[in-house]
C-alpha cells in the first residue's frame, strides 16, 4: 500500500507492506513457505522459532511444509496459567531459525533474541519475506546474526513495476526514501 504509514519504529514510510493477508490465501501462504523454505533447507537448526504476531502464521506454515518443530516467544508472559515465555517444546543447547515476515530496523528481533538465549537456546540466523533495507541487517550483523530474505524491497519495487502494479514513479518515491533513510540511521 502506498501513502503515508507510521512503521513500529516510528518511523513514516510512503509504503506498507501487509504481509499479514497472506494468511487468507492457503496458496499464497503455501507458496510463501516454500520461499522460506528455500532459504532455510541450507541452514542448521532445531527448530523453528517465529516471533508474534506476524511470523507465527507463516512460521506455522513454514513448520507444516518443512516438517520441522515450532516454537515462540511470547511477547508478554502472562501471570496466569503455564508463565511461560517461550511456547512450545525444546532444549537448551538447540540452536533455532528465527522467522518473521519483514525487517525494517531489526529491533523487534533482538527483541526477541532476549527470552530465547534466557532459555539456553542459540540463534545464528533471522530468515524473513522481506528486508526494507532501512539498516536491519547491519543491525543483526552487529550482533553476530546473519540475515536471510526471499526479497529485498528494491528486488520487490523491480518486480512490480516490470508487471505494472506501481509506476516508475512510485518505485522511484520509496527508492528516494529509502535512501534518506540510509543517511539517518548510517
Amino acid at each position: 500500500q502506498f501513502g503515508s504509514f507510521t512503521l513500529k519504529s516510528g518511523v513514516i514510510s510512503p509504503i506498507y507492506l501487509d504481509l499479514r493477508r497472506t494468511v487468507a490465501d492457503a496458496g499464497l501462504l503455501r507458496m510463501v513457505a516454500r520461499a522460506y523454505e528455500r532459504l532455510l533447507t541450507p541452514l542448521t537448526f532445531d527448530r523453528l522459532a517465529a516471533i508474534p504476531y506476524a511470523g507465527l502464521p507463516i512460521g506455522t506454515a513454514i513448520a507444516l511444509e518443512m516438517n520441522r518443530p515450532l516454537i515462540y516467544p511470547r511477547r508478554e508472559v502472562k501471570s496466569y496459567g503455564t508463565g511461560k515465555a517461550i511456547e512450545g517444546s525444546f532444549a537448551p543447547g538447540e540452536t533455532v531459525a528465527i522467522i518473521d515476515d519483514v525487517i525494517t530496523t531489526g529491533a523487534s528481533k533482538i527483541e526477541a533474541l532476549t527470552p530465547l538465549t534466557a532459555a539456553g537456546l542459540r540463534v545464528h540466523d533471522i530468515v524473513v519475506l522481506i528486508d526494507r533495507e532501512q539498516g536491519g541487517a547491519a543491525e543483526l550483523a552487529a550482533h553476530g546474526l546473519r540475515l536471510h530474505s526471499v526479497l529485498t524491497m528494491t528486488s520487490l519495487l523491480d518486480i512490480l513495476v516490470r508487471r505494472s502494479r506501481i509506476s516508475g514513479e512510485e518505485s522511484k518515491r520509496v527508492h528516494a526514501f529509502l535512501a534518506e533513510e540510509g543517511k539517518r540511521s548510517g
